[in-house]
């Protein structure tokens, strides 16, 4: 964070709160929300105040730290067991663990977030449907800049959790998207790598 921009930190801190007790998930939405606490009018204004994604995932990890503290280990490993209970029914689409339950970074409000490769959405809805299994489709339109791309996700729930599957072409596995908190590329983690990170929370060192 930076020192002597006593605005960006507020409005990072906000941010996070904003995250963290009202259940926002995306860090654009959440800052420009967090913007408008101070004004309409100066929202317009505040520019270079703006915080970064990874300053607000800091506040956002504070605040988890502070509240659910001791709550997260156990947290974290019955996510990943479940995650992994996941990544094997969809094997057939060499599904990826991305996100807080593969980072760490967990709390009451996470999901699950999962890549999987198929030649068509259709075909994933086609292979729930069979198993019985309901899930909700939904096409999330991301911008980038000046440009926008749409990506096909499927919901589904287990146990209170939801599961967020996002369906990509399946020359897309060996292109690591970019991380919205970081800007480098994402990590990802097949059921082997988890399978080794679930040992390691085990005995107490889980970390990616």
């Amino acid at each position: 964070m930076k020192g002597c921009d006593r605005l960006r930190v507020e409005i990072a801190r906000e941010a996070a709160r904003i995250m963290y007790e009202e259940g926002v998930k995306e860090y654009r939405d959440a800052k420009r929300k967090a913007a408008k606490a101070f004004g309409t009018e100066k929202a317009l204004s505040l520019g270079s105040h703006l915080p970064s994604n990874a300053e607000i995932h800091e506040e956002l990890d504070r605040l988890v730290r502070m509240h659910e503290g001791e709550t997260r280990p156990d947290r974290l490993l019955r996510m990943r067991l479940l995650a992994l209970s996941w990544l094997e029914l969809f094997e057939p689409f060499r599904p990826l663990l991305v996100g807080s339950v593969l980072t760490g970074s967990v709390r009451a409000q996470s999901d699950i977030d999962l890549h999987l490769f198929s030649e068509s959405p259709e075909e994933v809805e086609r292979f729930l449907d069979e198993r019985g299994i309901p899930f909700e489709p939904e096409t999330v339109t991301i911008r980038y800049g000046s440009q926008f791309q749409d990506y096909f996700h499927i919901f589904l729930e287990d146990g209170g959790i939801v599961i967020d599957c996002t369906v990509y072409a399946p020359e897309e596995r060996h292109r690591k998207p970019k991380s919205s908190i970081t800007g480098r590329p994402m990590e990802r983690a097949d059921a082997a790598r988890l399978r080794k990170l679930i040992a390691g929370d085990a005995v107490g060192d889980g970390k990616v």
